[in-house]
């Protein structure tokens, strides 16, 4: 397996985490009546704060792992690993990594800092399996 590939796998090893993190608070707050629900209605009570910022990093890192997916398969097939798109790969999870506490703890610029070094590793990868 590519180093690309092992971080792809640490990647989405790190989305279950992060639906734990989100998933567990929300059951709480909300309840399991709403959340086992088909969720016609808005809840009766809202979520934290940090609860909603677990749930919306959850969602980015869907939105990201799509990308940094697309980046690591083509970087694989094309046979263009090597130190430059590792690092890149490793930054991305690095960035991922971090980004879920600057979320949860509202910091900012700091997320949005976090968020576009994770961006930027995966289009350096894209643009590396072009060359």
């Amino acid at each position: 397996m590519t180093p690309e590939l092992t971080a792809l796998t640490l990647a989405a090893l790190l989305q279950v985490v992060q639906y734990v993190l989100y998933a567990v608070p929300a059951n709480l707050e909300l309840g399991t009546g709403y959340t086992t629900s088909a969720r016609d209605r808005a809840p009766s009570k809202q979520m934290s704060d940090r609860t909603a910022r677990l749930g919306r990093a959850m969602d980015n890192h869907f939105e990201g792992l799509i990308l940094f997916t697309i980046a690591c398969v083509v970087i694989t097939l094309a046979d263009k690993s090597g130190a430059f798109t590792t690092a890149c790969a490793f930054t991305y999870l690095g960035a991922r990594l971090l980004y879920i506490p600057a979320y949860a703890l509202g910091l900012r610029p700091w997320r949005s800092y976090i968020w576009a070094i994770g961006f930027f590793a995966t289009l350096l990868m894209l643009l590396a399996a072009l060359l």
